[in-house]
């Protein structure tokens, strides 16, 4: 199969994209490679076929009750930003690119988000009034805390929050549901798997890893999830956020969590770093003024002593990738100077 890729400018990624979806040569097969953000290592070229981007688009129209026009707020070469194009092209209208255009003077648009640029947005009573008029706020791409939904509630935004992967061309289910076609699964230590039309064809140039993960019609993700009373799917996070320290499980998503809903904490990551006693030792990244003993008696007074992080790393802004999400690396680096300090 030929397939190019969704790079440059994001005028030039609409413009190729627009021709590979709605005006494509008869018989073309063509698939597009989207890849990975790298955030845990080098990056995974994914391929999607047109019939998966398309299936994603349609879906997501149907879950959403309405199609219109998309605002572009992310980098149109990750998957995320490549579907608000695709949504809006499909749906008769031209995206608006955020960082050339501008908010949309009228109402009911779309636009997705990751959770940095939506609390920050909220911070700002421009975007925030401008956000009170889109139709949809599409939220992924990381942990969605139970303070920010409410703050977007608050201020009259309404907000879905997505889970998928270049893997599933985007976000699959919402709001914990999949969407029409998705099929949701959890395997062993509730890894999570996912079916449908909207899982991708390969990794290009790696066979080993596409079979690895692509067993029997389903995608075995890297996330740990569990299913609630209600039927909705809840991400834990990274099967590898567990994080095991002194032969015990800490789950560094809910650390993290705890962290976030400190007074004086503006926001925070929890990793594991390999330590000689301990195997991994919990490490806090935070965006504030608490010290260690402060934020481990925070963390006590929620869960067990023993999630508590055994270092902290303030900072005064948590490192981002191009697409939004944590720079994992330079937070794995950052620990091992402090600690080295």
């Amino acid at each position: 199969m030929d397939f190019w890729t969704a790079r440059g400018e994001p005028g030039e990624v609409v413009d190729r994209l627009r021709r590979w979806l709605l005006d494509p040569p008869p018989g073309d097969a063509s698939g597009l490679v989207v890849e990975t953000s790298g955030s845990t290592g080098t990056p995974k070229r994914v391929l999607l076929s047109r019939a998966a981007v398309l299936a994603s688009v349609r879906a997501s129209a149907a879950r959403l009750g309405a199609s219109g026009p998309w605002v572009l707020a992310l980098p149109p070469t990750y998957v995320a930003g490549v579907q608000v194009l695709a949504r809006s092209l499909v749906a008769g209208h031209p995206p608006t690119l955020l960082e050339r255009d501008g908010w949309p003077d009228g109402e009911d648009w779309f636009v997705s988000l990751v959770p940095t640029q939506l609390t920050r947005m909220l911070d700002d009573p421009v975007d925030a009034v401008a956000l009170r008029r889109a139709h949809t706020v599409l939220l992924g791409g990381g942990p969605i805390g139970a303070g920010l939904r409410a703050r977007a509630a608050e201020a009259g935004v309404r907000v879905v929050a997505t889970y998928g992967s270049a893997e599933t061309a985007g976000g699959c289910v919402y709001d914990g549901l999949p969407l029409d076609g998705v099929a949701v699964a959890l395997g062993e230590g509730g890894r999570i798997r996912l079916a449908g039309p909207t899982l991708f064809t390969a990794y290009a140039g790696q066979p080993e890893l596409t079979r690895e993960v692509l067993v029997d019609g389903w995608f075995r993700t890297s996330d740990a999830g569990r299913i609630d009373d209600d039927g909705h799917l809840v991400v834990i996070g990274r099967v590898d956020d567990v994080i095991v320290t002194g032969g015990l499980n800490v789950p560094g998503p809910a650390v993290a969590e705890r962290l976030r809903a400190h007074p004086e904490v503006s926001a925070a990551e929890v990793l594991g770093v390999p330590d000689p006693e301990w195997g991994n030792r919990v490490v806090a990244f935070v965006v504030g003024p608490p010290g260690l003993d402060d934020l481990r008696d925070w963390v006590a007074a929620a869960h067990a002593r023993a999630w508590a992080p055994r270092q902290v790393v303030r900072l005064d802004a948590i490192p981002l990738l191009a697409n939004g999400k944590p720079d994992r690396q330079a937070l794995l680096r950052a620990a091992v100077e402090e600690a080295g300090r």
